[in-house]
């Protein structure tokens, strides 16, 4: 109990901070005045700093997106932040609050001279800082930081203003569908039962609009955003018909929820949490064999906040 008093006593005097002057107590001390500790208060200022550098650390990493080892990257970041936050308490515990010992329990509070009291002993503990107010507003810093850290993923649901670049796509009418290995699809060579993951040639992979999958229905080759319009994962599974009574039909599963749908009648949702259709590419084949895009999505790609599927697909 001693020991979580002082940890008490410890944030109570660094959220009190430094008071107005009061007239002078006549009344003797409750705790012993301590000498000051510089050394002490100057180990707290660089811990809260270097807590804070941790947590914005972590803020950038998970902004870039691209380093290598990330998950190794973040875990440091954000473990190294509450290390160094509970270092500094702990500093603070040991080294700058006056503790003092009384064998009897404090009385409930029920009269203002014991309210006066605690707060004498509060204010008294803190008599070591010099610079309360600078430890005060550095702990403050290091504390919001690593709230800003713990909100930073929460910008990974999606767009929390600026939808619109989720509307454009980087299909057109005659653009190639190629591979993952750059190679132009042929409609011959989409088999049935199979599974085909294509991109429009020449633009970048990793925009939501760009990945399709293809399949082969009884009319020939069918293109579909391989993003699912429920919570945005990818499109993974082809379900081929086992069980006529459960499965009379092909369709296209996204394993993480199990949004299932209908290639065959333009990406229904047959099961699961999706809340629209899959957007379908309209498909044209070239004079040499080759799968193009006859337009754009005849939706927009992406999961289906309000903003997104109120929209239309449009060419970047």
């Amino acid at each position: 109990m001693t020991r979580l008093k002082d940890w008490l006593v410890a944030a109570a005097v660094l959220a009190v901070g430094k008071r107005h002057p009061k007239p002078k107590r006549e009344e003797p001390r409750i705790v012993e005045a301590g000498p000051p500790e510089r050394r002490a208060e100057n180990l707290v200022l660089g811990l809260f700093f270097l807590a804070t550098l941790a947590a914005a650390a972590f803020i950038v990493v998970y902004a870039l997106d691209r380093l290598s080892h990330q998950t190794q990257w973040l875990g440091l970041a954000i473990g190294g932040a509450f290390a160094l936050l509970a270092a500094a308490c702990l500093v603070i515990t040991k080294r700058l609050v006056v503790t003092e010992e009384n064998v009897h329990a404090y009385p409930d509070v029920e009269t203002p001279h014991e309210q006066e009291e605690i707060e004498q002993i509060i204010e008294e503990s803190g008599s070591r800082f010099t610079r309360r107010r600078l430890v005060r507003w550095a702990g403050f810093g290091a504390l919001g930081t690593l709230g800003l850290a713990a909100l930073a993923p929460a910008v990974s649901l999606g767009p929390v203003i600026d939808e619109d670049k989720l509307q454009f796509t980087p299909w057109r009418k005659g653009r190639r569908l190629v591979g993952q290995d750059g190679k132009p699809l042929k409609a011959d060579e989409i088999e049935a039962e199979s599974f085909y993951t294509a991109y429009p040639e020449g633009a970048d992979r990793e925009l939501i609009g760009s990945p399709v999958v293809v399949v082969r229905i009884d009319s020939g080759p069918v293109a579909y955003s391989k993003i699912c319009t429920h919570a945005g994962c990818a499109i993974a599974l082809y379900r081929k018909p086992t069980f006529a009574q459960v499965q009379p039909k092909p369709a296209l599963v996204c394993p993480c929820h199990y949004s299932t749908f209908d290639p065959a009648d333009d990406g229904k949702v047959l099961f699961g949490p999706a809340g629209r259709p899959l957007p379908k590419l309209p498909l044209e084949v070239d004079g040499d064999g080759n799968l193009r895009a006859a337009g754009n999505f005849n939706g927009p790609p992406g999961p289906s906040w309000w903003g997104v599927r109120m929209r239309k697909a449009r060419n970047s």
